[in-house]
């Protein structure tokens, strides 16, 4: 019997992108939520591409979150052949600092969305994908408020010690 699938898919269109799209990968591994990472590329291997986003929600996938630089069709391309939420995520290019990709990915045809967060976010992609299957699952939507609390709690304590300093500043 085979493993069950990862309920999130990463895909990105080349192993350059791989810095990046590891950072979605360290939050799932942070709530302990499966993955599978591939390498396919909308224009290199458009039938293998095409295949997979077909056949993702059929093996349990989820959610795919997707990143591509320069033209970045792939987040759009799997959107195109895909009934499941995909997330794309610019990845910074040499050319345009990534701008090229953030508009690539967000400018869309009607019926085709992709959700899109900003250049190499990946982290903020995984995040937005454990909200999506927190929608339907208590325990990773309970993670994910205590996440939330965690990152108030860091910005009262910021706004402390910046409130202190300024009072102590205030009295010198």
């Amino acid at each position: 019997m085979s493993p069950p699938v990862p309920p999130i898919g990463i895909a990105m269109g080349s192993d350059s992108d791989l810095p990046v799209m590891e950072d979605a990968a360290e939050v799932l591994d942070e709530f302990e939520v499966r993955y599978e990472m591939r390498v396919l590329s909308a224009h290199r291997t458009p039938g293998v591409m095409k295949e997979y986003a077909e056949q993702a929600h059929t093996r349990g996938v989820k959610v795919i979150i997707a990143g591509a630089g320069g033209a970045a069709h792939l987040p759009g391309m799997l959107a195109a052949s895909t009934p499941l939420p995909v997330i794309g995520v610019p990845v910074q290019t040499s050319t345009m600092s990534g701008v090229d990709s953030l508009l690539s990915i967000v400018q869309m045809p009607g019926g085709v969305p992709v959700g899109t967060v900003a250049i190499n976010a990946a982290d903020n992609a995984a995040l937005l994908a454990l909200q999506i299957l927190g929608a339907d699952d208590p325990d990773l939507r309970d993670q994910m408020i205590e996440y939330k609390d965690a990152l108030t709690d860091k910005v009262e304590d910021m706004d402390e010690r910046v409130r202190e300093r300024s009072s102590a500043d205030e009295h010198s």
